[in-house]
């Protein structure tokens, strides 16, 4: 007889994913946002797709970073962009990474779902790593007409797979393709004059079963990450065994790649 997994949503700390809670207690946990859990991917590489994109586009240019979290990303085209900005929400966030930046780079707190603190036009170019879209219609106002935005989004189909071997622990299946809806819509609303969206879907092989607790419970509190070990991780390392490979246990990962033209 299997044991139940618990849900970690019943724990009283559990905050909903990438709500400004989640981003807010990440922040103050870590002063970063980056992943915990330990992974690799075969086949085409998303993010490897979209830094040499966005190595393609940056040269030279005055960019925005929408979405920029602790700002190692950003600080790295330093050396090749004229003047690079990085924005974000979270200002744990931007403190860290206003802690080492150079001289052309800069950070600045803002909320995306109000007028950003730019002027128009003033923007070469922008790109989008895993932040909101609810940047899109003011990225069409300040960057210049021709400039370009490419964006990666996570998509619908993140490791659909956790939630048919782990019950409870993880919830139900996604139906539909909402995030692909959304970035449509805010595409559409947003006014540029050419816009394409890429899917491309990949395959995460995660290394142990404590990945698995990483990967649900990533930016919530410790006494939530205490109550899965405690409760569920004999039978998470069970299930884990029985469906691994020599590479990890196998899930799809799905992003969607954008390239817009203002």
């Amino acid at each position: 007889m299997t044991a139940a997994l618990i849900d970690p949503t019943t724990h009283k700390d559990w905050m909903m994913p990438h709500s400004f809670q989640w981003y807010a207690g990440l922040g103050s946990l870590t002063g970063k946002y980056a992943y915990p859990w330990n992974s690799t991917i075969t086949g085409p590489d998303a993010e490897q797709i979209f830094a040499q994109e966005v190595a393609g586009m940056v040269p030279g240019k005055k960019v925005l970073d929408v979405g920029c979290g602790h700002g190692d990303f950003t600080i790295g085209w330093s050396p090749v962009v004229q003047r690079i900005v990085g924005l974000d929400v979270t200002a744990d966030f931007i403190h860290t990474a206003n802690s080492t930046a150079p001289a052309n780079v800069s950070f600045v707190t803002a909320n995306t779902k109000i007028r950003l603190p730019f002027e128009q036009n003033e923007f070469d170019c922008a790109y989008n790593r895993k932040g909101p879209t609810s940047a899109y219609p003011e990225l069409t106002r300040i960057i210049r007409k021709g400039g370009q935005l490419i964006a990666l989004h996570p998509g619908d189909r993140l490791s659909p797979e956790l939630s048919i071997l782990f019950p409870g622990l993880y919830g139900p299946r996604q139906e539909g393709t909402p995030v692909l809806d959304k970035i449509k819509q805010r595409l559409d609303a947003s006014g540029f004059a050419e816009a394409e969206i890429e899917t491309v879907l990949s395959t995460q092989y995660l290394h142990g079963p404590i990945d698995i607790v990483r990967l649900r419970c990533f930016g919530q509190t410790s006494a939530v990450h205490e109550m899965v070990m405690e409760s569920s991780l004999p039978e998470i390392s069970r299930i884990f065994a029985q469906h691994q490979t020599v590479h990890g246990l196998p899930t799809t990962v799905e992003y969607y790649i954008v390239r817009a033209t203002v």
